[in-house]
């Protein structure tokens, strides 16, 4: 019988991603991993993570540069801390998991990637809503056709929220776009097209944040032969809106990330049509307009769906690739286009730019 590899993992942050994500997760996941060390500069939380983990606790994380026992680093430092924290552990030979945002420009994931490249390390980026089972259903309904050709396409995280820590200000490189975009971004690339760049227009304000970071975002995805694509990011919305909308040319699709609903007409059953230039007159000689009766097809899918649940999978899908050679889901490539996008958002925006 094969004996299940158990990777040792240090996670950089005890934060509320490095202890309230990454840490709940592993710690579900004995079969996979372990905590084999944490880093963090409160004492109380090195003192915490030893007495629920059993692990080694540090308060600089060059003090793992020694380490020839940790198999995995997951970097959960603020994000202004992600791209030199993430480069010196690949630099010293180590696999890293750095939490989103990964960078605030693409020139610095070329870096990353360089340097992955260079120690032959594996570099992941923690954007796990690739994985959640809204999105996987919805791109499945997509891909089958029903609902034709996709003329656009909106994913909207709109809530009311006033913010007054780090992750509002733009030297920590806080605000919407870089603390809540990297996920609904990462889902619209995929459906814009999984390769190409797309024509970026955005539109930044701040609403109800205490720093100087964006706090609404509108940014729209075109390009010839793709859907055009709509992300918004809100804090000023009282009424919460976090869902999805597509639209097609036999149908269409709403949903949240539970439940997706979906409606379509099969073409090989709707009324055969032709093209009328004349005017159109009803039976009695009345002016008629063009109508038909469409029948359509309704369907429904529900899921419970949580952090949890996406985190696992992304996991999962992480150990195959270290301890099996399997391919990333998401990959720095991905991620590196995710970032170009960004870029182009702030220039457009330069109030809000980096």
């Amino acid at each position: 019988m094969e004996t299940t590899r158990i990777m040792q993992v240090a996670i950089i942050g005890q934060g509320r991603s490095g202890k309230g994500i990454h840490a709940k997760l592993l710690s579900h996941m004995p079969d996979r991993y372990r905590i084999a060390a944490v880093v963090d500069g409160i004492e109380e939380r090195r003192q915490q993570a030893v007495r629920e983990f059993g692990c080694d606790a540090y308060a600089d994380h060059e003090e793992l540069y020694n380490r020839n026992d940790i198999d995995l680093i997951v970097n959960a430092t603020p994000s202004h801390m992600h791209v030199p924290v993430t480069l010196a552990f690949l630099q010293q030979g180590f696999h890293v998991l750095c939490e989103k945002p990964l960078a605030p420009a693409a020139t610095d994931v070329d870096g990353l990637i360089e340097a992955a490249e260079l120690a032959n390390k594996k570099l992941a980026v923690f954007q796990q809503s690739r994985f959640s089972p809204s999105f996987v259903r919805m791109k499945q309904i997509i891909d089958s056709g029903v609902l034709g050709r996709i003329v656009r396409i909106r994913f909207a995280n709109a809530t009311f929220a006033r913010r007054w820590d780090w992750q509002t200000l733009k030297r920590f490189n806080g605000g919407g776009l870089m603390n809540i975009g990297p996920h609904p971004l990462d889902q619209a690339l995929q459906l814009f097209d999984p390769e190409r760049m797309p024509d970026v227009t955005c539109y930044m304000d701040s609403t109800n944040s205490f720093g100087d970071a964006e706090d609404y975002v509108y940014v729209t995805l075109r390009g010839p032969g793709s859907p055009v694509v709509e992300v918004e990011i809100s804090s000023c919305q009282p009424y919460p809106s976090n869902h999805y909308e597509v639209q097609g040319t036999c149908g269409g699709l709403k949903g949240t990330i539970g439940r997706l609903d979906w409606k379509y007409f099969k073409p090989e059953e709707a009324p055969e049509q032709r093209l009328i230039v004349e005017p159109m007159f009803h039976k009695d000689g009345s002016p008629a307009a063009c109508t038909e009766t469409l029948i359509w097809h309704e369907d429904r899918w529900e899921q419970k769906n949580t952090v949890d649940t996406m985190g696992t999978a992304f996991y999962e899908n992480l150990y195959d690739a270290l301890v099996h050679g399997k391919p990333l889901e998401v990959t720095p490539q991905q991620v590196r286009r995710q970032i170009a996008v960004m870029e182009q958002c702030y220039r457009q925006n330069p109030r809000f730019a980096r």
